[in-house]
């Protein structure tokens, strides 16, 4: 089955805590398995029907233009007939063919709140998927956007289980309480990303470059109510550091990949 739910990646940041890496390349270009991380999240997503993307651009934004631009020629077989520049014949054999994927650039500088807010234009139902460009999960996103649809609220939020450097959901039994950025200590579940949300929740953000979604805007829903946590227990990763890229890199290489959804 496929959902024609558009899914956001925010794909836009600097990625200055993996500066090693991201010099020469966004973050969402880093390979993990020969694969740009943003293609591991797709590919997720994909597994589940969900075909429709749209990339929020920034920082090196013609760098992920280029790849997706050259994707047909890149992972094909192609026939060249010389001597004509537009005899070339591509031969699909990836397996990405029903993927739309929207590329907008939603500023160099601008925080998550302001990329939000930018993209508002390409979502033409009540519905989206919205995930950050430098996590995996094997979390089922069709569970999830069930879940979503069987309360009433704005969004709906991944709460996972890692280390405490993250920030904090204060809950209710599933209702959110309150948003807390990175806390010094931890007990509870965090922000994993891989939200849902009603068209709603543009109401709480702006295009203000300066608007960071995990503040004010995720702060608000939680106290107007309208946030509501889908538990995930199973395997979810981030990669803020290349301690972290290199740990994901040795779990493919071991062929330990919880989130390689497509091939079960």
């Amino acid at each position: 089955m496929t959902y024609d739910i558009p899914v956001v990646i925010l794909c836009g940041g600097k990625g200055t805590r993996i500066k090693e890496m991201t010099e020469s390349i966004p973050k969402p270009l880093i390979e993990i398995g020969g694969k740009p991380i943003v293609w591991h999240i797709m590919k997720i997503y994909s597994s589940f029907g969900f075909n429709n993307f749209i990339l929020c651009l920034g920082y090196k934004s013609h760098k992920i233009k280029e790849f997706f631009l050259n994707y047909e020629l890149l992972n094909s077989d192609i026939t060249v007939g010389l001597g004509n520049k537009n005899n070339i014949t591509v031969h699909n054999s990836h397996h990405e063919r029903d993927w739309k994927v929207t590329l907008a650039f939603t500023g160099e500088e601008n925080m998550t709140g302001s990329r939000i807010k930018q993209i508002e234009k390409y979502i033409l139902g009540d519905t989206f998927m919205l995930t950050y460009g430098d996590g995996v999960s094997d979390v089922n996103v069709k569970q999830l956007l069930d879940f979503h649809r069987s309360h009433s609220k704005v969004g709906t939020v991944t709460g996972v289980r890692p280390a405490s450097r993250f920030g904090e959901l204060l809950l209710n039994e599933d209702m959110v309480e309150s948003f807390s950025e990175k806390p010094q200590t931890s007990t509870g579940r965090i922000n994993g990303g891989f939200f849902v949300f009603n068209r709603e929740v543009f109401n709480y953000v702006s295009e203000d470059e300066n608007c960071i979604f995990e503040r004010d805007p995720l702060e608000n829903l939680a106290k107007d109510e309208q946030l509501m946590m889908h538990q995930h227990d199973g395997f979810w990763q981030c990669m803020d550091t290349l301690r972290d890229m290199q740990y994901l890199e040795k779990l493919w290489q071991e062929k330990e990949t919880p989130w390689k959804l497509w091939e079960r």
